[in-house]
């Protein structure tokens, strides 16, 4: 699986409203949870098995960047291999790495086999300053030298800590993630405090127990233990199902009325959505297996507050565009909050604006919506992943033709998202790859 980085399109989509949705589809792995599984195939340093890796250019450019940090990484039994190339010795030159946020998921395992790590700033969505102050910190607990310059940053081993613990100030994803797999690729013992708790996280935890990893988890803190030896024998993963993605089809089949089964995705990931859905008169229930809309809305007596959240039983940030542009439709005074990515709204706001939206900003980063709004086809651009997901679904209650613009920012997190909405008898045309 390789991506030409060099011609990808800037592509299109038209959106028309129509019957309401119906149908079963199911979603892809999730984009969220296949980068850190790759980076801990990498870490672990035997021959790993992956299943059901979504073919978003996301992953995509971290396969590729896989490869050039001198891991074979093939496709075989209906997956991906990843394994350590033993002949590699020089430490990789990755410009590469500034088209994508989670590039920085690669630095332990930079450290583990060259003793450096040396990438630029990385890039991704342009939702607001999301520095890497906080994953040097954790570097740096294990000992490890960092500089930075304008162009990026360099991590080398230094005098690497036996035992190290860090306290997290917030419960971060992404500096989680970095922590536990510097840990195992140093066969270090680390001690994270105040740990983020996301299924994407958790279950990384988990395929390393399958690694025989000892690692503890609870509340509070994780641990995880130095291995000392392992086997040699082949693992096997398998990237869960994409819940965003998930989350973004049940408020489109709701933002029409429509009725359908969302399969594919561990339930439990969606609770916090479905209430949210549940809130606004949307039938939505728990399946083991996915997510039920059960038909159009009932009308209830009260509002929504969306507020994204970092705690473990908290939002999702990720659902907060979709729900929006669902709220639109529904009536009753809304409260939406996005404080974990500042420039979010920024994007969000605007282009809802040009369909005639009308969104009270009580700060940048928190608005209210009040319904029922009828919004007008309009030209729009998916500045990123979740503002484009959001857009198709007001553009399913629109009237006239909604044109939204920079699918490529779509697809970087979903391969077909319009295709599975087509399947649901949406009107959505002109993304062909």
């Amino acid at each position: 699986m390789t991506l030409d980085l060099q011609t990808q399109p800037r592509t299109t989509v038209t959106v028309r409203s129509g019957r309401p949705l119906a149908g079963t589809v199911r979603v892809d792995g999730s984009k969220n949870a296949a980068l850190p599984l790759l980076a801990a195939a990498a870490a672990v340093g035997r021959p790993v098995q992956l299943f059901n890796v979504p073919r978003s250019t996301d992953v995509q450019l971290m396969v590729t960047l896989l490869k050039a940090s001198g891991f074979e990484v093939t496709r075989r039994r209906g997956g991906l291999e990843i394994a350590p190339n033993l002949g590699a010795v020089m430490p990789p030159v990755l410009p590469e790495a500034a088209r994508i946020r989670a590039s920085y998921y690669l630095v332990p395992v930079l450290l583990a086999w060259y003793g450096t790590a040396s990438l630029p700033w990385p890039g991704g969505c342009r939702i607001g300053d999301r520095g890497m102050e906080l994953h040097f910190a954790v570097y740096e607990a294990f000992g490890d030298e960092v500089r930075t310059d304008t162009s990026g940053y360099r991590v080398r081993v230094s005098v690497p800590a036996k035992s190290v613990t860090v306290r997290l100030p917030f419960r971060s994803r992404g500096a989680s993630v970095c922590a536990v797999l510097r840990a195992v690729a140093g066969r270090q013992r680390l001690r994270l405090d105040n740990p983020n708790l996301s299924p994407e996280f958790t279950g990384m935890l988990a395929a390393l127990r399958t690694a025989d990893y000892d690692i503890t988890v609870d509340q509070d803190a994780v641990i995880v233990e130095p291995l000392l030896s392992s086997a040699n024998s082949e693992l096997a993963w398998t990237v869960p199902g994409d819940k965003i993605e998930a989350g973004t089809i049940a408020a489109a089949i709701a933002a029409t009325g429509g009725t359908g089964r969302i399969e594919g995705v561990d339930g439990s990931g969606l609770t916090r959505f479905a209430q949210a859905l549940n809130c606004l008169g949307v039938p939505a229930a728990i399946e083991p297996d996915g997510l039920l809309i059960s038909g159009p809305a009932v009308p209830v007596q009260g509002s929504l507050e969306a507020m994204a959240s970092l705690d473990p039983d908290g939002l999702d940030a990720d659902f907060e565009p979709g729900l929006m542009a669902l709220a639109l439709g529904f009536a009753g005074s809304h409260v939406f909050a996005d404080d974990i990515n500042p420039g979010r709204h920024g994007n969000l706001l605007p282009q809802l604006a040009r369909l005639g939206a009308v969104v009270e900003e009580l700060s940048p980063t928190r608005c209210r919506v009040s319904g029922p709004q009828q919004l007008s086809g309009s030209v729009v651009e998916a500045t990123d992943i979740r503002t484009g997901s959001a857009l198709i679904v007001a553009g399913l209650t629109a009237t006239g033709t909604t044109t939204i613009t920079g699918l490529d920012q779509l697809r970087r997190g979903h391969p077909n998202l319009p295709g599975k909405l087509r399947w649901l008898g949406a009107e959505i045309a002109g993304d062909e790859q």
